[in-house]
């Protein structure tokens, strides 16, 4: 599955949301991108907002169209709360997961982890960012990725925030329960992108 990987400010001032937890150093995040984009804040139609809703989802995910739409149909199939199916299926991706767990400061950074076969579910390594973790997995960093410096520094954190759905103790967290949409931190409107993928 390919990704996104031109300027990252650039889609963080697109959505008006700080996607790649830069902070301070996202400079300008009020004025969208581009040569006319202070002149750009217009009010948006409701196809409008649902188009950026969406688009912003998919970005602070990190996956593709086409991707995406696979998630949001099955959502839209399912029996139940079809918001809270759509955002247990994003949460639930191995790279959030290891996000959330706070094993890496961003989500492109969790991505890279699974990728270079740094993380273990139940003990076998696994690089698939879009594996779909289930409850009772148990999620863990390799010996060798223990030893990167930047991530010496994240478990010698204290205040990390980690959902209630996962549990984590030292270098190896637990998936306790399903995600919902009230686990999702962020801002985001589930409304907006069914209604969007149901016209």
């Amino acid at each position: 599955m390919g990704r996104y990987t031109g300027p990252k400010d650039r889609l963080s001032r697109r959505e008006g949301f700080d996607i790649f937890n830069k902070g301070s150093k996202l400079t300008r995040l009020n004025i969208p991108p581009g040569m006319h984009g202070a002149k750009m804040l217009l009010a948006h139609s409701n196809y409008g907002r649902q188009l950026r809703e969406k688009q912003k989802v998919k970005r602070i995910y990190g996956i593709r169209e086409g991707q995406f739409r696979r998630y949001v149909d099955f959502a839209l199939k399912s029996k139940g709360n079809t918001s809270n199916v759509l955002f247990s299926l994003l949460e639930r991706r191995l790279d959030n997961v290891v996000y959330r767990l706070n094993f890496a400061p961003t989500r492109p950074a969790a991505r890279q982890l699974v990728s270079h076969r740094h993380v273990l579910v139940n003990g076998k390594k696994l690089n698939i960012p879009s594996y779909q973790v289930k409850i009772g997995d148990t999620v863990s960093l390799s010996s060798k990725a223990m030893e990167i410096p930047y991530l010496k520094e994240i478990f010698d954190e204290k205040s990390a925030k980690i959902p209630s759905w996962l549990e984590r103790k030292g270098g190896v967290g637990l998936v306790k329960s399903l995600p919902t949409l009230e686990d999702v931190t962020e801002p985001v409107s589930a409304q907006d992108i069914i209604e969007f993928y149901s016209k």
